[in-house]
This record gives C-alpha cells, sequence and structure tokens, in this order.
C-alpha cells in the first residue's frame, strides 16, 4: 500500500519520468549527489561498496562476494600481512597465481564502474531534481513498515561502531543491515578476533597474536568502516529527502490558503 499517485505534476495525464526516490518495505532508495572518487575509493577498498553506496545491490553484492572468495583462494590478504613485515619473499610464496591473476581484472573493474555509475546517477538526480515528480513517503506491508521521518546521525553512527549492521537497522536499510551482520559474523568467527581479545584479557599477548588468522582479519576494517560510513550518510540524506517531501507537501497544501502574493499596479489595470 502506497500514498501517492506516480503522475507528471506538470502534465497529470502523463507519468512522471523520474523519482528522486522510492519508499519500499526493504528500505528507502534514493538518488542524491555524491562525489565519484569517494564512491571509487570504497570500491578501491573493498570491491562491492561503492556500488553498495549507490544502492546497486545486486551488482554490489556480487562484487562483495567475489572480493571473499577470490581474495581467500589467492591468499591476497596474508600476503599484504607479509609485506607489511618486510617478508616479501614469503608473501611472494603464499600468493597463488591462478586466482590472483584473477583478481586484479575484476578490482578494477569494480572501481571503474562504482566512478562510471557514480557520474551517471549524479546527471539523473539532477534531472529528476528539476522534474520534481511525487514519490512515496510510506509504504506498509505485511512484513514491514516503512516511512520518511528524521533520525539522528550520531545514533547510526554509535550502533554501527557496536555491531556494524546495526546503524543500518536504524535507519531500516534492510537488505544492507541483514548482509553486513552476516558477513561481519563471519569475518569475526573465521578470523578468531574474541578469542584473541580473551587471551588479552589474560594476559597472554603472544597467544593470542598467534591464534588471529590475518586472511580473514583484514576483511574487518573495510567492513567496519564502511557500516558506519554507509549508515551516518544514508540517515544525513533521508533526513534532507523527509524535509524536501515537507516542504513540497506544506507549499502545495496550506501556503496557497494563508500567503498573499501582493500584487502589482500593471496586474490590476
Amino acid at each position: 500500500m502506497q500514498n501517492f499517485n506516480p503522475t507528471n505534476p506538470v502534465n497529470p495525464s502523463r507519468k512522471a519520468r523520474r523519482f528522486k526516490a522510492h519508499v519500499s518495505t526493504l528500505g528507502t532508495t534514493q538518488l542524491h549527489l555524491r562525489n565519484p572518487f569517494i564512491i571509487a575509493w570504497w570500491s578501491a577498498a573493498f570491491p562491492g561498496f561503492g556500488h553498495l553506496l549507490l544502492s546497486k545491490y545486486l551488482r554490489g553484492y556480487a562484487l562483495f562476494i567475489w572480493e571473499i572468495f577470490v581474495n581467500n583462494m589467492a591468499n591476497i590478504n596474508q600476503a599484504m600481512v607479509f609485506s607489511f613485515t618486510g617478508n616479501i619473499e614469503m608473501a611472494k610464496d603464499v600468493l597463488d597465481p591462478r586466482w590472483t591473476l584473477m583478481y586484479i581484472p575484476v578490482y578494477i573493474f569494480a572501481i571503474w564502474d562504482s566512478y562510471r555509475t557514480t557520474v551517471d546517477m549524479n546527471k539523473v538526480f539532477l534531472l529528476a531534481e528539476r522534474e520534481d515528480a511525487e514519490f512515496n513517503s510510506f509504504v506498509i506491508g505485511a512484513a514491514e513498515i516503512n516511512y520518511l521521518d528524521k533520525r539522528r546521525p550520531l545514533n547510526a553512527i554509535v550502533w554501527s561502531i557496536l555491531t556494524p549492521g546495526l546503524g543500518q537497522l536504524y535507519i531500516h536499510r534492510v537488505i544492507t543491515a541483514i548482509y553486513t551482520l552476516i558477513f561481519m559474523i563471519v569475518f569475526v568467527y573465521f578470523s578468531k578476533i574474541l578469542v584473541a581479545i580473551h587471551l588479552l584479557f589474560l594476559g597472554d599477548i603472544s597467544q593470542a597474536t598467534q591464534v588471529l588468522d590475518p586472511q580473514w582479519l583484514l576483511f574487518m576494517p573495510s567492513h567496519y568502516g564502511f557500516a558506519i560510513y554507509d549508515s551516518y550518510v544514508n540517515t544525513v540524506e533521508n533526513n534532507k529527502l523527509y524535509e524536501s517531501e515537507q516542504r513540497k507537501y506544506l507549499k502545495e497544501n496550506y501556503q496557497q490558503y494563508r500567503v498573499k502574493m501582493p500584487v502589482s499596479v500593471d496586474e490590476v489595470k
């Protein structure tokens, strides 16, 4: 059940061509201006993240799962740890060239495609903003209820810091929240970071270091940072969208009755 009629405000007989946003039971998808270099940087940090920031979920999670699978098969994170510690020869030995050479072109594609898509979507947003078509702000279904309202960006940050994925749940980005929570559990389990923290509390620092699996551990910083950034940015943009929708609604339904525009002498004649 939705609360809008998808028609063109200029020509009611014709449907609107572009919408700025869509509110569904799974979340709020919207167009807004983004910096292409920031999106490309997130794709470089972890392929798929740039596309997820653009709400390109199918493409984003395809690249995300590809990164985890091929990276593990090629032992890229393990090689990075050896190179960071100066063990260049061990880094060379641990890499599997069969998978490493497969990794490079898709990694470059993820960066290039996210940059290109951001530029295109910025153009579409400007056209949609100019058209200013109606969009739904409330939806109710058998599984969920979603609506536009204002929420605190700081709350999204705090919940994402406590557990990645909760910030997305706070702003009703259900798909991203589910995937973020699931893969956070996967990374925590296989990296054995909680076991290391337990040993650290017991004072056994050497054992805590040895128990960690660096191949899985290196996935976590990017995953953690993305959860915080994504929840913050989308909270801010959702607030802007809410204000825009409220402003347009009040202007169309109330302002014309309360505000009297001054009439010039020429118009009277």
